[in-house]
Formats: structure tokens, C-alpha cells, sequence
């Protein structure tokens, strides 16, 4: 090492104050994760200034292979690694277990997904860790906790969610249990892992001293199922699948229009069902005993959902849509993609960003949620090229030598990152 111990942590503090403005500016994270739930978790702290150096493999994060491309661009990639520095270590060789160690005397946060142990065989346990660096929190996101019996599962969040009750109350009730097309529970799994660092950094703010943040998929999924955990409990109830509608919530359902359209209509509380029937010039319902009461709609949900479906189906949906925003009715048409690039909602609050790329040109993302007014986050950069800031992180954040950095190559413990270090790369 070039400096003392001492002028390292100097510098990587002034460095973590220089990055950004966000509301966690300051905070370094170490992403060791993989895929999905981690990078996601990581990608959140990124969005609102928080310094994240991903550690990939030389070959790559794998999620560089999902998704669509675009000119050899992983699309998906770009979004769940922006704001991030990326650099390559081989976590297997003990030089490159060596290098993470060092970075974690610099780090609030290391967020992994491994299988629980893997960690502990490369030496990187919490117990080695927290040595290093005893206000460090461990963020630890696996398919089914650290311990238990299906601890050494494999998991994935598919399986998870699963395993946590919401897969079975996806779908048609007549047609097997599907899934969203989307990463849902690797995401949620994110959210809460995130949640849990903001918890335990406030913790070791006060007190000096980290923890681990053990965040399984199959738990957060479970969480989300509280609606119906009291009513087994009590009642013996299994919640199943009801698809588009709600059994006890009518009017609250899918209904398609003449020319092809799906519209979701919530009419369930009184004064939104009363709008409902105003709207499709049917007040005379209002009196009818089947539903003049949110009990007997329930009682009687075939019944009225039929009502709205041939009044839905009478009409193309620009006349639907005109009636039912005249009335204040709750309803919308189901957006598609494209739908969503066209839509001026959507434009009017940001929330479709335009970012640089040094590959694609400019790549549109999510933009960051929730909105802070004061300290609001913000995309900075796409992710890029494997390793792409190696070189700046060894020089800048450990304070490494040409020589010694050299020997790192040689050994092929960081790859080659000259092709893609660079302080303007993206």
C-alpha cells in the first residue's frame, strides 16, 4: 500500500463525500450480489446518491444475459447497475478475498446473495468482517434465511414466492397458479433489504456497532400475504385465486370493451358504486335490494358484474372512458408498454428518464421512486462495461500502486480492466 491505514480511510471518507448529493451520499456499499434481489437492493441506495462498487465476475453478473439486447447491450443490466462503480474480483482466489476485505474497512453496507456459508468459506463471514470493521451492516439476501432447514436450499424468487403463499393466489381460480412477468419478489425481497440497511445504519450511526440484516425471499413474500394469515388462523380459511375480481369487493373487476379494450372498473364503496351506476344511467340499482349494500353486492357479485360487463361491452372504450371520468368514477384501461410511453401522466412527472450510454447512445429507465423533495435521487449513469471501473477503484478507493495492481492482472485476480477503466466511461 501507498498510504498508511490511517490516510486510506481519509481518503475514502473525503471520496464518499464527494459523490453525490443524495440522501445517502457519503455511504460506500459494497455489492457482492448476484442476478437480481441484491443488485436491486443495491440499485435503490444508488438512485439516491449512496457510492456502490459492484463486484463482478470476470465473465459478468449473469442478469447481463437476461432480458433483451440491444447492440450486445443487456438492457436490463444497464438500469439494475446504474449509479454503480463496477470492477472484477475473483472472490475465489484468497488476493481477491483480500481485496474485498480491504474495501470493507471503507464500507457502510456489503449487500450478498449467496447461498448461506459461502461468505463464511471464502473468510468473508460477518464474524471476519465485523473485525475489520465493527459499524459494518451486512445486508444477507437468500431464498429461506441463514438458518432453518431449507436453509441450503437453492432459491429462487419464483420458488420463493411459492413457498411464501403468492404464487397459489395468482391467477384464475379454474387455471393453475401463474406468475407476473416481472422479477416480483426479487424486488420486493429488495425493497425490504434496503429498508432493513436504512434500520440498521441509523443503528450503528447511534451506537457504533453494525449487524446483519438476514432477508430471505420466501419471508417477504409471506409478508405480503397478511390479508389472510388471521383468517386461516381463526376461520381455517385458504385463500385461493379469484383472477381480475375481488369476491368481496363488487363492483371490482375486468370488463372489455367493443373494440378490445380490458378496463379495470372499482366501484365498491357507496359513493363510488353510486357514481358507477350514474354513469352507465342505471341509478334504479341504487334501490334494487341486491345491492344496495356492500354485503348484498358481495352476495350477489355474478349478478352485477354482469350488469357492467354488457354495458362495458356495449361500447368502444373512448366512450367508456369520457362517461366514467365525467362521473369521477374509479377505473382505468390496462397499460401496455407502449401505452406508457405515449402517456402524458407519465411525462408530466418524470418518471420515463433519458440517460447517456456509452454503448446504446441514451437508454430510458424507471426513474428513481419514491420522490424526495428536499434531497431527491437521481441517475447519474447507465451500467457499463464489465470491470469499467476497476482501475479507479484500486487507484482512488485502496490507494493501490501501478506495481501492485500489475501483479493483481498478472494473477488474473481483477481480469484485465484496462479496456474498460476510465473515468468517463459509463
Amino acid at each position: 500500500m501507498k498510504n498508511t491505514q490511517e490516510e486510506q480511510n481519509e481518503n475514502a471518507t473525503r471520496d464518499r463525500q464527494d459523490y453525490g448529493n443524495g440522501p445517502l451520499a457519503g455511504v460506500r456499499v459494497l455489492e457482492l450480489g448476484t442476478t437480481i434481489a441484491g443488485p436491486f437492493c443495491a440499485r435503490l441506495m444508488a438512485d439516491f446518491g449512496a457510492e456502490v462498487i459492484k463486484v463482478e465476475a470476470a465473465e459478468g453478473d449473469p442478469i447481463r444475459s437476461s432480458g433483451k439486447h440491444y447492440k450486445g447491450k443487456a438492457l436490463y443490466a444497464a438500469s439494475i447497475m446504474r449509479n454503480k462503480k463496477l470492477i472484477v474480483i475473483d472472490l475465489r482466489l484468497p488476493a481477491g478475498q483480500a481485496l474485498v476485505r480491504k474495501l470493507v474497512a471503507t464500507c457502510a453496507i456489503v449487500i450478498e446473495n449467496f447461498r448461506p456459508g459461502t461468505l463464511e468459506k471464502w473468510g468473508l463471514g460477518y464474524d471476519a468482517l465485523s473485525k475489520i470493521n465493527p459499524r459494518l451492516v451486512l445486508v444477507r439476501v437468500s431464498g429461506y434465511g441463514q438458518t432453518g432447514p431449507y436453509s441450503q436450499r437453492p432459491g429462487y424468487g419464483v420458488v420463493c414466492e411459492a413457498v411464501g403463499g403468492l404464487r397459489h393466489v395468482t391467477g384464475d381460480a379454474d387455471r393453475p397458479p401463474t406468475r407476473a412477468n416481472v422479477a416480483l419478489t426479487d424486488c420486493i425481497t429488495g425493497i425490504y433489504a434496503a429498508f432493513g440497511a436504512m434500520m440498521a445504519l441509523r443503528h450503528a450511526e447511534h451506537t457504533g456497532v453494525g449487524q446483519v440484516v438476514d432477508t430471505a425471499l420466501y419471508e417477504c413474500a409471506f409478508s405480503f400475504m397478511e390479508a389472510h394469515i388471521a383468517a386461516y388462523d381463526k376461520l381455517g380459511d385458504v385463500v385461493s385465486r379469484e383472477g381480475s375480481g375481488h369476491t368481496g369487493s363488487i363492483v371490482n373487476n375486468l370488463f372489455l370493451t367493443r373494440d378490445h379494450h380490458y378496463v379495470h372498473v372499482q366501484g365498491s364503496q357507496t359513493n363510488s358504486f353510486r357514481r358507477l351506476c350514474e354513469a352507465m344511467g342505471r341509478s334504479d340499482i341504487l334501490d334494487d335490494k341486491r345491492f344496495n349494500t356492500r354485503l348484498e353486492r358481495a352476495r350477489h357479485g355474478e349478478e352485477m358484474d354482469a350488469i357492467v360487463a354488457a354495458w362495458v361491452g356495449a361500447r368502444d372504450y373512448v366512450e367508456v372512458e369520457r362517461t366514467l371520468a365525467a362521473h369521477d368514477v374509479v377505473f382505468t384501461r390496462i397499460f401496455t408498454m407502449k401505452e406508457i410511453f405515449k402517456d402524458p401522466h407519465y411525462q408530466a412527472r418524470g418518471m420515463l428518464a433519458r440517460v447517456p450510454d456509452d454503448e446504446a447512445g441514451t437508454l430510458v429507465m424507471a426513474a428513481p421512486v419514491p420522490r424526495l423533495t428536499a434531497t431527491p435521487g437521481a441517475i447519474q449513469r447507465s451500467g457499463g462495461r464489465v470491470g469499467r471501473d476497476t482501475l479507479d477503484v484500486l487507484r482512488e478507493v485502496l490507494q493501490l500502486s501501478v506495481a501492485e495492481i500489475d501483479v493483481l492482472v498478472r494473477d488474473k485476480v481483477i481480469g484485465d480492466p484496462h479496456a474498460g477503466a476510465g473515468k468517463g466511461a459509463a
